[in-house]
């Protein structure tokens, strides 16, 4: 959120925030296919529950790994954005050495938390998540006054490429909430409370984003070239307080962002090998903690080692497009799952997306669009964590058959 204004602006120029609010409401949609599977199921996994009852278990698998890489990159991509605020001030965090040494403290000091238990990791996000709240909101409030109407109007129309790239962007920026109905089986009424979070969130999100990119646009010149947008922008009407200010809450947003992967990453992978799905080794649990620490051990170093070799702009888009599976196969378990057949299988729907099949082949359709533009390396490297995935199953699959057959 506190870099992207500066990448959106960089493809899209003054219509960014007309694109902002655009993928707000494919996002809406998807999140509306979302709230329908969702409102069909009382138990813990989200999509990937979603997906086994719709297309079985090597389906599911993969969504469920997909979950999990997401979790990784974007752990990488926002823990880049905290090194480049950090380097606001203390400039040498921009040079790889020093830039290495803090990502590889900072994801340790995560980690050693996720080890110890989730009451300390679940307070740490509370606090962070609240602290980071109120910078933004100062800086949209006080913004919307200091905006140069000049500064939104004009400029060329993007090009297919850089609309794409926006695009991929962008779905990562209002991506996070597939992990919503993941824990709905401790949650109260799960199957009306879940339907509700998953919109608001989209709603909410849509707002506030699409305010910051009109403020961080209309007050900053060369918005395209900064590294830190906001806190750029802030110093200008709100001067040097503003930009700490602004800065302040980067960290916490971004150090809350990494809790977050940190913690619902390495518990889906501790649920791929509970389920068996994954080799025993992701589902061991610490002896004294009874937390899963070889999922955290793991999560947290392929994060460090996607964070030093890739920027924020990269492992924003890989993660993105993992995300677009994710997406794809939920709305096709929306349209799977409303079928004659899955009635006897799953609970019927408490709400259901209006227009028919519409909505859910609009969703499909944009997703496909926008994957349909992605960069070959892009490719490559997705290709590869669905083949490693596959090839972790097929192992996971095999051996828990030999045991089966010894006992």
């Amino acid at each position: 959120m506190f870099a992207l204004p500066a990448a959106v602006a960089a493809n899209t120029g003054t219509w960014s925030p007309w694109l902002v609010a655009a993928t707000g409401g494919l996002s809406l949609l998807i999140a509306l296919c979302f709230a329908e599977v969702a409102s069909r199921f009382e138990g813990t996994g989200g999509p990937y529950l979603y997906t086994r009852a719709a297309f079985g278990r090597f389906a599911a698998f993969e969504v469920g790994w997909l979950m999990w890489f997401t979790r990784a990159a974007s752990w990488a991509s926002v823990i880049n954005v905290l090194v480049t605020s950090l380097a606001f001030y203390w400039p040498t965090m921009s040079r790889s050495g020093p830039r290495t040494a803090v990502m590889t403290a900072i994801i340790g000091a995560i980690a050693a938390i996720n080890v110890r238990g989730i009451k300390q990791s679940s307070f740490v996000l509370n606090a962070l998540t609240i602290a980071k709240l109120t910078p933004l909101v100062i800086f949209i409030a006080a913004g919307l006054f200091a905006i140069d109407p000049a500064r939104l109007i004009g400029g060329p129309t993007p090009t297919l490429h850089g609309l794409s790239t926006t695009a991929l962007l962008l779905i990562y920026a209002f991506g996070g909430y597939e992990v919503v109905p993941v824990p709905a089986g401790e949650a109260r009424d799960p199957r009306r409370a879940v339907p509700f979070a998953l919109v608001m969130t989209i709603v909410i999100a849509t707002l506030v984003m699409s305010l910051a990119q009109v403020v961080a646009l209309g007050t900053l010149p060369g918005l395209a070239t900064s590294k830190t947008p906001l806190a750029d922008a802030a110093a200008l009407f709100l001067g040097a307080s503003g930009a700490a200010l602004i800065t302040i809450g980067a960290i916490c947003s971004t150090t809350g962002n990494n809790m977050g992967q940190a913690l619902s990453g390495s518990r889906n992978l501790y649920a791929l090998a509970e389920c068996g799905d994954l080799p025993a080794f992701f589902g061991r649990v610490h002896p004294r903690f009874r937390t899963p620490a070889n999922a955290v051990v793991v999560t947290s170093v392929v994060s460090l080692v996607l964070a030093v070799s890739g920027t924020f702009a990269v492992m924003a888009a890989a993660s993105a497009i993992t995300r677009l599976i994710v997406y794809l196969a939920t709305c096709a378990a929306t349209l799977r799952l409303r079928s004659p057949a899955a009635v006897t299988t799953v609970a019927p729907a408490s709400f259901v997306v209006p227009f028919g099949p519409v909505i859910p082949l609009t969703a499909i359709a944009i997703a496909v669009t926008i994957l349909a533009g992605v960069t070959a390396p892009q490719f490559y490297s997705v290709t590869a964590a669905i083949a490693a995935g596959a090839v972790l199953y097929l192992f996971a699959t095999r051996a828990a058959a030999g045991q089966a057959t010894v006992d």
